[in-house]
């Protein structure tokens, strides 16, 4: 896959004198190859065709929407290596967690087929006589959607998949850094049988392409992943048109750990866990509150566990960390941790590129880090994270709900009044306690405050592209 073309209304597109963008191996800064941009008319035919599309696919039965979705589950499962590398490549992750996503793809697949046969309506007992009374569930109409990069399959199959088992219609626009990952699922779904205009993918200047979209008449829905920047302007735009948005928005994970937890085990796993995509994930741990009573043997455990932490080429085994996505991300991270250390933190782990090739950057732990640090309040998105002490609950609770984030959040203690105080008191859509699994095809997706609104898996994901009729009917 080195020139990456268009799909649309079940063909693909490339050259015709189109643009074409140029695509970097993030490990080697070398070329991958080319990308096709969406001219108006691209975009146009792709509006045009989910529209067109729409009303047959609305009519396909539940049960053969859920087959056909089953059929791209195992084309998934059949192309996990193919899939695994190319995110490998593309994106940087390590090859076992990009393999991984494969599976995880496939599963979301699954339990949106499963979802399909369960859009239930209900009847209402009526106060009139002969008269009935029901609610119907229908999908919303087409949809755009647009996905980030930092999960290229993961991200693109729960959008279409929780679309297509509701009987919506697609145009997604993926994340132009990693397109050969999402052309291969709309390769699966193609050989699975996929109706001509149900899905149809376009890649170009993401401004123009959205504003396009939101104003086109067409468009009934909105899935959105990305930064809160972005999510708020096309908010606005979907505003305009009343069109329906589910926004998956940015994090700023608060990690709070209390004298009380099992410092062995949560040390590793947080290292792990923020080693995960290079740090490249919405709901990564960035803001460590540790209990003063604990704070010197947990500063030194996790300090050891990232410094452990094995960086390098993603395809070779043994590798536990591969590189940034891009040159932007990797300045970016330089940028925090040189304002963090300015502000007065001292680093302890990492804080410094690797290798003379490739966007790779150490796993980097700051600690005391005061609140004027800009990592303190601005989303890192990366491999930096910034420990300070505390002192009571009241006290971590105003520190962690202090910003405008609200994605995830991770305690650890072992006092089940303490958890359950945390539960209540956290300001966020996503909680770990004691662990870090917050994410699955049937468990909800989704932030608070600033990090969006609306759920993607679960029940409540294909929720999201239905409307509510309901229906009186006399003279029964």
């Amino acid at each position: 896959m080195s020139n990456i073309p268009l799909y649309v209304a079940g063909e693909w597109r490339e050259g015709a004198g189109r643009e074409v963008l140029p695509r970097l191996n993030p490990s080697t800064d070398e070329s991958l190859g080319q990308l096709t941009v969406a001219t108006e008319r691209d975009v146009a035919d792709a509006l045009g065709a989910a529209h067109d599309a729409f009303a047959r696919w609305r009519a396909v039965a539940a049960h053969e929407r859920a087959g056909l979705l089953h059929k791209v589950a195992a084309g998934i499962r059949a192309h996990a290596s193919d899939f695994g590398r190319l995110i490998a490549t593309e994106l940087g992750n390590i090859l076992p967690a990009a393999t991984f996503e494969a599976m995880v793809a496939a599963d979301v697949m699954d339990w949106s087929a499963g979802e399909a046969r369960r859009i239930y309506g209900r009847v209402i007992p009526s106060r009139f006589p002969a008269t009935r009374q029901f609610v119907l569930k229908e999908p919303i109409g087409p949809v755009f959607a647009v996905c980030p990069w930092n999960m290229p399959l993961i991200f693109p199959a729960r959008k279409i998949a929780e679309a297509l088992a509701a009987g919506c219609t697609v145009v997604i626009k993926p994340a132009e850094e990693t397109p050969a990952t999402a052309a291969l699922l709309m390769q699966v779904l193609h050989e699975a049988g996929l109706p001509q205009g149900v899905v149809n993918m376009i890649f170009g200047r993401p401004a123009a392409i959205s504003r396009t979209a939101l104003a086109s008449g067409t468009i009934r829905k909105l899935s959105f992943t990305g930064s809160v920047p972005v999510g708020k302007e096309l908010a606005r735009l979907a505003a305009e048109h009343l069109v329906k948005c589910t926004l998956e928005l940015g994090g700023h994970a608060p990690t709070i750990v209390f004298d009380d937890a099992d410092v062995d085990a949560a040390a590793p796993l947080l290292a792990e866990r923020k080693a995960r995509v290079s740090g490249q994930a919405c709901n990564s741990p960035t803001r460590f509150y540790v209990q003063e009573g604990i704070y010197p043997r947990f500063r030194e455990a996790l300090a050891a566990a990232m410094a452990a932490v094995r960086v390098g080429d993603p395809l070779a085994q043994g590798t536990q960390m591969g590189p940034l996505v891009n040159a932007r991300r990797l300045n970016t991270i330089e940028a925090f941790v040189a304002d963090a250390t300015a502000s007065g933190a001292r680093v302890i782990a990492g804080g410094h590129r690797v290798g003379e090739r490739g966007q790779f950057h150490a796993l980097t732990l700051l600690d005391e880090v005061p609140d004027s640090a800009r990592i303190m309040s601005e989303e890192p998105f990366g491999v930096v994270a910034a420990m300070q002490s505390f002192r009571t609950l009241d006290e971590v609770v105003g520190k962690a709900n202090a910003l405008p984030y609200g994605l995830a959040a991770y305690v650890f203690s072992r006092s089940t009044r303490t958890l359950q105080e945390m539960t209540q008191r956290l300001e966020v859509g996503l909680l770990g306690l004691n662990g870090c699994n917050i994410a699955a095809a049937e468990t909800p997706f989704g932030g608070v405050k600033e990090s969006g609104y609306g759920s993607e898996g679960g029940s409540e994901g294909v929720e999201g592209f239905l409307t509510t009729k309901f229906v009186s009917e006399a003279g029964v």
